[in-house]
C-alpha cells in the first residue's frame, strides 16, 4: 500500500480504534483521564500545527522567492481560524460551557456527531496538504514526515474516539449505534484529505498558504474545543501533563521521521 493511501487510512483507523473502547468500557472515563486524554491530544495538535505545518510553509515559500517568507503562513493561519469561526458559528453542536437548557433543546448525541466531525475536518486538512506535498515534490516534505504527521494524528484520534462514543452509549444508544456514530463522524478526516489533496494539484504555488491556513484551523479546534475542558470542573494538572507528553511525542516523531 502506497504512502498516499497509509496516510489517508492511518487516523481513521485510529478514530475506529479510539470508538471501539465503547464496547470494553462498563462506565464513563473519568474525569481526570479524559483530562489527560485531551490535553494528549492538544499537545500532539500544537505540535503538529508548528512543525508539520507552519515551518514547512515558510520554508517553502523561501523557496519560491517569497521576500516576506512568513507572510503566507501569517495569512493562511489567520484565514484558517477565520473558517472554523464561521464554521462554528453554522454547524449546531454542544460546548462544555453551554447551560443545560440550551443543550436540552437538541439531540444530544446528533450534536455529540457534529462537535466531532467540526473537530476532523481540520485534522483531515492537514494529512491532505502535506500528502499533496509530498506527491508534487516538495523537497521539505517527505513521505517519512507525511506519515508522522498521520500517526500522530492517529494516535490522537483514539483517546478522542473514546472521549465521544463513551456520551453517545450514555446518550441512550446502544454499543453498536455509539461506535458507528464515531466512526461516522470520523470518516469526515479521508474525505477532507482528498479533496485537499485535489484542490491543491491545481493549485500549488498556493501550497504556503493552504499549509498554514491548515495550522490555524487546527489551533482554533485545540484553543475552542480541547483547552477549555482541561479547566473545567476541580483544579487538577493533568491535562498539561497529558499535552507536554503529547507534544513531545508528536516533536520527536516529526524530528526522526521528517
Amino acid at each position: 500500500m502506497n504512502t498516499v493511501a497509509l496516510g489517508l487510512l492511518i487516523p481513521f483507523a485510529g478514530t475506529t480504534l479510539g470508538t471501539a473502547m465503547v464496547f470494553l468500557l462498563k462506565k464513563e472515563i473519568s474525569h481526570n483521564l479524559k483530562k489527560l486524554l485531551l490535553g494528549f491530544a492538544s499537545g500532539i495538535m500544537i505540535a503538529a500545527v508548528m512543525w508539520s505545518l507552519l515551518t514547512p510553509s515558510m520554508e517553502m515559500a523561501e523557496n519560491q522567492g517569497i521576500v516576506f517568507s512568513w507572510l503566507p503562513a501569517a495569512i493562511g493561519f489567520a484565514i484558517g481560524i477565520a473558517f472554523l469561526l464561521l464554521l462554528d458559528s453554522v454547524i449546531p453542536h454542544i460546548h462544555s460551557d453551554e447551560p443545560e437548557g440550551m443543550q436540552a433543546n437538541l439531540k444530544k448525541s446528533t450534536m455529540i456527531v457534529f462537535a466531532m466531525t467540526l473537530h476532523n475536518i481540520p485534522e483531515g486538512m492537514a494529512v491532505g496538504v502535506v500528502l499533496a506535498g509530498m506527491m508534487e515534490g516538495v523537497s521539505n516534505i517527505t513521505s517519512a514526515s507525511a506519515l508522522a504527521l498521520a500517526i500522530g494524528i492517529a494516535v490522537q484520534n483514539i483517546p478522542e474516539g473514546a472521549i465521544v462514543s463513551t456520551p453517545l452509549r450514555l446518550a441512550g444508544n446502544s454499543r453498536k449505534k455509539a461506535f458507528f456514530g464515531g466512526m461516522l463522524a470520523g470518516i469526515i478526516e479521508p474525505i477532507a484529505a482528498i479533496i485537499t489533496i485535489l484542490l491543491i494539484r491545481i493549485t500549488l504555488p498556493a501550497l504556503p498558504y493552504i499549509l498554514a491556513f491548515a495550522a490555524g484551523s487546527m489551533m482554533y479546534v485545540v484553543v475552542e474545543e480541547l483547552l477549555p475542558d482541561l479547566q473545567s470542573g476541580k483544579h487538577s494538572n493533568i491535562g498539561i501533563i497529558g499535552l507536554a507528553l503529547g507534544f513531545i511525542m508528536m516533536m520527536i516523531m516529526d524530528s526522526v521521521m521528517g
